[in-house]
């Protein structure tokens, strides 16, 4: 099973824990990303995004 399978849009991670697995992801790879880390890489980068659109509401 891919690890992407268990993330949903509606996660309640914050945009730092994401920004962490984000750079972590690219740590792993070396700096190339596979096609299975790069799925993995743009569904964190939506969520990272989501996250920081819901903040930016929270605060205003």
């Amino acid at each position: 099973m891919s690890p992407n399978s268990t993330m949903t849009l509606g996660s309640v991670r914050s945009a730092d824990d994401l920004n962490d697995r984000i750079r972590a992801l690219w740590l792993r790879a070396g700096g190339s990303l596979s096609a299975q880390e790069r799925e993995e890489y743009e569904l964190l980068v939506v969520e990272w995004a989501k996250a920081i659109r819901d903040g930016v509401v929270t605060a205003a």
